[in-house]
């Protein structure tokens, strides 16, 4: 068939361009981000009240609590939540308020349910024992140094700012599992978000940090508004802007420890982030298998080699996928105090995880949260199964 030389000759080129191009794109973007300066502590800082809603002792609960209470910040609170006394968040919690009695620290315990969010549900039960107009929500996973709370709250003395938020770097727990979780997040997520910044998109939000004014909840009609979706950080900067306010990625990255016992435990956690990311971009969604750069481009070198053209060019852009695919993982690694090679060998098992994920998460829109099951609809709307 010599009409199908050519044609399989175009499909290989082609994937060979779009990988090594969107592999040093990507690159590039991580680079900027890094060189980026944090800005100067305005002289005077408002109040903040910083929400942690909680639900168990995960692993390092403590020490990622710890770093919120360390904050050098002239005046905050912080209110943490969960929904059953028998939590041993708890005792945590009570630990810290020995260790911290100077400062304001308070736990709610709420089982009252307010939408299918869990975690929103229990923000709102939280929100009333909020004593400033300043509020920050971060995860419970997060970890922070002591200029996180100025770093997340000075771009709210600009009024014409509604939402600061911030990236995240996951630190993974010593099993496989978990560090092939945090190199979904820090070696693709990730630089997919930078380099939509890069391009100058400023709509991302992450749960991870959520910091805004409280008149500006009150606006969008407070956190029942956003109780009832999966992707809650997403659609509280849609109300946002829709406010004609801007949301601000701030250069602060938070550490979030990741921790995956199972394939199963990653497969779950990856399909329920896929699946929304398939709900928040319908259209886009089928192109996603773009952005994995090393799999498109071994597709791309082979079906070369197939249809007999197999060239200097296809070689030096396979070439320069691969380098650039490599700098990738190594260079969020270089601050991170993680040996460059201890997940090395891990790369093509990421790459052939994250197609495998991505195939699945067409099949279903029905995502497993914290042993619950729910339908989710095109409107990004939760509804419980199980």
């Amino acid at each position: 068939m010599p009409l199908l030389h050519p044609f399989l000759a175009t499909i290989a080129y082609a994937s060979l361009a779009v990988a090594a191009g969107y592999a040093v794109l990507t690159l590039v973007a991580v680079l900027v981000w890094q060189l980026r300066r944090q800005e100067k502590k305005p002289p005077r800082m408002p109040p903040v009240t910083l929400l942690k809603p909680l639900c168990g002792a995960e692993p390092g609960l403590y020490e990622h609590l710890r770093s919120f209470c360390r904050q050098d910040y002239p005046e905050y609170q912080i209110v943490f939540g969960v929904r059953d006394l028998a939590d041993p968040a708890c005792a945590v919690v009570e630990r810290l308020i020995k260790e911290f009695p100077a400062l304001p620290i308070e736990i709610v315990v709420n089982p009252q349910q307010h939408g299918s969010n869990a975690k929103i549900s229990n923000l709102v039960n939280m929100l009333p024992r909020a004593r400033h107009d300043v509020l920050a929500m971060a995860d419970s996973d997060a970890s922070v140094g002591e200029d996180y709370l100025t770093a997340v709250t000075a771009p709210l003395l600009d009024p014409a700012v509604g939402l600061v938020t911030c990236l995240y770097r996951d630190i993974p727990t010593k099993l496989i599992w978990s560090r092939l979780g945090a190199m979904y997040i820090n070696e693709w997520y990730v630089p997919t978000v930078l380099l939509a910044w890069l391009f100058g998109h400023q709509g991302y939000v992450s749960g991870q940090t959520l910091c805004l004014r409280r008149d500006t909840l009150q606006a969008i009609g407070g956190l029942p508004a956003i109780a009832n979706h999966l992707a809650e950080d997403h659609r509280l900067g849609e109300l946002v802007r829709g406010l004609g306010l801007r949301i601000v990625l701030s250069p602060y990255v938070v550490k979030a420890e990741h921790h995956e016992l199972n394939l199963d435990s990653l497969a779950s956690h990856e399909l329920r982030w896929m699946r929304t990311i398939r709900i928040l971009r319908p259209r886009s969604f089928c192109l996603i298998f773009l952005t994995f750069s090393l799999p498109l481009a071994v597709f791309g070198i082979v079906t070369a080699a197939a249809a007999s053209a197999l060239s200097l060019t296809a070689l030096s852009l396979f070439g320069t996928t691969v380098i650039a695919r490599l700098m990738l993982h190594f260079v969020h690694r270089l601050r991170g105090g993680r040996p460059l090679l201890a997940d090395f060998w891990l790369l093509p098992v990421r790459d052939l995880l994250i197609c495998w994920i991505w195939c699945r998460s067409f099949f279903s829109s029905r995502v497993i949260w914290r042993g619950s099951e729910f339908d989710v609809g095109a409107d990004g709307v939760m509804r419980r199964l199980s």
